[in-house]
This record gives C-alpha cells, structure tokens and sequence, in this order.
C-alpha cells in the first residue's frame, strides 16, 4: 500500500448536526503538503503532509471506492491500516499505529494520519455517504 504521511491535525474534528446528507471534500494538495476536510463548505479537519520523495499520490478527483474500520497491508508486512477509505487502486486515507513516524517522508503514496483523526473522518464518510464525498488531490 502506499502512503503520505500526515502530522497530526492543526485542528480537531468538531461535531456535525446530525440529519440531512452533506457533501464532504477532502482537498490534498501536494505543493503545500497539506489536507484539509470541509463539509458543506464548513473547515472540519485540516492537517499536513510529507510524502517520501518519488512516491507521489496522483493528482486528480475521486470518490471513495470502498471502505474498511480494519485492514492489513498485503504489501507491508500485514501492517494494520485501520480506518481506511480507499480511493485508487490501493491508495487510500488511512490511519496509521506508527504515530512517530507521521510527520516524516515515510509515504508511498496513500494518506496516511493519526488513528484518531482516520476514525474520526471514517465516521464523517460513512455518515455523508462516499458518493457524497470528493476526494481532490493536486
């Protein structure tokens, strides 16, 4: 599976009004190395990026294709991969145990955040349904 590591989120998840369905965008911008989460327009999450060098994730829009509270990278090791909602052919947003690492170029090309901020925008996701959801990486 390939990664972009995330730092820990510069601002909390905040709760939504529960009711009609939203539409949340996910915007990942590769020159600033930053994510940030909005829905219906409203800021939710923003946090930073560093992908490894020569491991990029590409640049165009999306839609979740399928989602997994658990999963294990059949590439690294049976690593776990929890909260993760891919997007591209194995590329997804996913949390990631190894919280010392995050922050660092350790990406191959998937996003890759803190446990708590992954579950966090899962439930924002499953709530907003995934065809509510764009991902735009550029």
């Amino acid at each position: 599976m390939r990664r972009i590591v995330l730092a820990a989120p510069a601002l909390p998840f905040v709760a939504l009004p529960s009711g009609a369905e939203a539409n949340a965008l996910v915007r990942v911008d590769r020159a600033t190395q930053a994510m940030n989460v909005s829905v219906d327009g409203a800021p939710v999450y923003q946090a930073g990026l560093d992908g490894r060098r020569g491991f990029g994730t590409p640049a165009r829009t999306f839609h979740p294709q399928r989602m997994a509270a658990r999963w294990f990278s059949t590439v690294y090791y049976n690593a776990p991969v929890p909260h993760a909602i891919f997007f591209h052919d194995g590329y997804a947003i996913s949390g990631s145990y190894d919280i010392a690492r995050l922050g660092g170029p350790a990406s191959h090309g998937c996003i890759r955040v803190h446990p708590s901020a992954a579950a966090a925008l899962f439930g924002i996701v499953q709530r907003e349904r995934m065809q509510n959801t764009t991902i735009v990486v550029h």
